[in-house]
This record gives structure tokens, C-alpha cells and sequence, in this order.
């Protein structure tokens, strides 16, 4: 079956198969960015249908039902690799929707839709910076597993995801039986093994019919602009993030954020400020994540004043009922 008899419209598209495992992936994009905002909307939907599981909905409810919660954790779970992948100044809106065609019980359909959404992404028009992929892990009987089937499922130590590029592990997400460290630490390395050949398969798909990236209109900040503000406020930016109270630190930013909008203003005037309020805004933000940076990697501390390997003071109280 020719995929443009399915997805006329969309600018990316790659069904997944995995056994009998079928998910189909589309993703399109906007042309225009959407104005007013300081994110990336993107929006990631995995779709479970009954039909994949061969049911048909009958009975009062003919239609199928609002997404489970595993759906949900899922589209979270493809949303989070892909999206560093992205220009930092992109503001078009993305789609990425995966549908669930036919599930087979030892193959992870959820898997199949994060590696359907990546290589989806790679050979579409839309500016990313991929490719990556995932797999599960488990372990059994002493042995480290990648994918591990239905049966093997039931008797693992270890639920392991493991997400990434070529180069680096991205995402992680692991339950265990009390596994050493050791283990699992060579079960993220195996895992990261495996991503990186499904990388290289997407990157050959990408070379052979990847279509050309788009032009869309950057939303970088000025590089004048962000250096006149840190050169001025950097130091105070430094200082005040240290507040080890979270209540001050915010007085502390809300304050500087007001004193360099009157500085602004006294220098360029109300319209100036007016125009590039979203900009000053952001570039605010960027100087003070590069000073709370600056203070974990150097002084090895955090903005509340803990040390790397501390953790906050735990306690609870019980209300006596009787």
C-alpha cells in the first residue's frame, strides 16, 4: 500500500512495523510561526484504537473513548526526546500524531510510535535536529534483554526506556527490583547500542528521500541587545539568585526585571520597550539560567543553597484520628 493513499496532507509520514506490530506516524507543520508566545507548540498525540486489538466498539458506545492514561504517558514519552531537537527560535506549530494499527502483545507498539515519530520528523520539511530512538530493556534470568517479549515481561527485574541520538542518551525512564547500579547502568549503555543503529537507519532513510528544511522566521533574541543587559546586570543577576528562599529570589527577579525595563526605557524610549517586551522578557530569563549554570557548575551549589548531593529536609506529621 502506497503511504500517499493514507496522508495527503502531511508533510512527514512512516508506518512502523514491528512483528505485527503496525503504528503509523504523520506530522505536519504550519508555515507561519504563531505570534505572542515564548514556547514551541508542539503537540503529540498517540492514539490507541480498538480495532488494533481486534475489538470494534459496540453497544451503547459505538465510538471509541477518550485516551487512556497510558496513551497520555506515552505521547509525554515521545514528546520528550524529540523536542530539545528543535531551533531554540522555532515557533511554528508541530503535530505529530501516531495511530495504533495492530498491536501484537510481544511488541511495544509505544516504542514503535517514538522511533515512527523521529524517522516521521527526519524526512519531513520541518527543521529538526534528529534523528533519535528508543527501546525498552529488561532483565531476566541474569540477562540484560533489549525489547523483551510479552512473557519476558512478566519476569523481569528491570522496566527500562531508553531514549537518545547517536550521541547521547536523552531520556530515561526505569522502574527496578532493587537491581545494583552496575546493571542498570549496563542496561542503559546496551540500550543506547541498540538506538544508535535504528539512528543510522533513519539518518540512510533521511539521505534517500528527506525532503529539503523549511525557512521559518527566527525568534532569537538580539545578540547586541542580551549583551548590553548582561553586561550591565550580570553580577546583580548573580547575587540575587542565590536567595536561598524561593519567595526573595522571585522578589529579587521581579525587582531586576522592572530595573532594567526603566533602564531600557530612560535609553531607548517607552515604544522600544513596548515592541520587544516578549524579547526583553526572554533575554532576562536566558541571563539568569546562565547564572544559575554558572553557580552549579562552579560552585558546585544549587539557587536554594544545597550542595549537589543533598537533598531537602523530609518531614511529615500524623493527625491523631481517635
Amino acid at each position: 500500500m502506497k503511504m500517499e493513499k493514507l496522508q495527503n496532507l502531511v508533510t512527514g509520514s512512516v508506518m512502523v512495523r514491528y512483528g505485527e506490530t503496525v503504528v503509523m506516524v504523520n506530522v505536519t507543520a504550519s508555515k507561519d510561526s504563531k505570534e505572542g508566545i515564548d514556547f514551541f507548540p508542539l503537540s503529540v498525540d498517540y492514539e490507541e484504537k480498538l480495532y488494533s486489538v481486534g475489538k470494534i466498539p459496540g453497544g451503547y458506545t459505538k465510538r471509541e473513548g477518550k485516551p487512556a492514561d497510558k496513551a497520555i504517558l506515552t505521547s509525554r514519552a515521545i514528546d520528550r526526546p524529540i523536542r530539545p531537537l528543535f531551533p531554540k527560535d522555532f515557533r511554528n506549530d508541530v503535530c505529530v500524531i501516531a495511530t495504533v494499527l495492530s498491536v501484537e502483545p510481544d511488541n511495544s507498539p509505544e516504542v514503535a510510535a517514538m522511533i515512527g515519530a523521529s524517522a516521521s520528523l527526519a524526512i519531513s520539511d520541518i527543521p529538526f535536529g534528529g534523528p533519535t530512538a528508543a527501546v525498552n530493556v529488561g532483565y531476566v534470568d541474569g540477562k540484560i534483554v533489549i525489547n523483551p517479549t510479552l512473557e519476558e515481561r512478566q519476569k523481569t527485574d528491570l522496566v527500562l526506556t531508553v531514549a537518545g541520538t547517536i550521541d547521547k542518551v536523552t531520556m530515561i525512564e526505569a522502574g527496578a527490583n532493587e537491581i545494583p547500579d552496575d546493571i542498570m547502568l549496563e542496561a542503559i549503555k546496551e540500550g543506547h547500542k541498540e538506538i544508535i543503529k535504528i539512528c543510522e537507519f533513519i539518518s540512510n532513510i533521511q539521505k534517500e528521500i528527506g525532503k529539503p528544511k523549511f525557512e521559518y522566521k527566527s525568534f532569537e533574541v538580539s545578540k547586541d541587545l542580551y549583551e548590553e543587559i548582561e553586561n550591565a546586570y550580570k553580577d546583580r543577576m548573580y547575587t540575587d539568585v542565590q536567595a536561598q528562599d524561593k519567595e526573595i529570589r522571585d522578589e529579587n527577579i521581579d525587582k531586576l526585571t522592572e530595573d532594567i525595563t526603566v533602564y531600557l526605557t530612560e535609553k531607548y524610549g517607552e515604544e522600544f520597550v513596548e515592541e520587544r517586551n516578549q524579547e526583553i522578557s526572554e533575554i532576562i530569563y536566558k541571563l539568569e539560567k546562565k547564572c544559575v549554570r554558572k553557580m552549579i557548575y562552579e560552585e558546585h551549589k544549587r539557587p536554594d543553597g544545597r550542595k549537589i548531593d543533598e537533598i531537602r529536609p523530609l518531614s511529615c506529621e500524623v493527625r491523631n484520628l481517635t
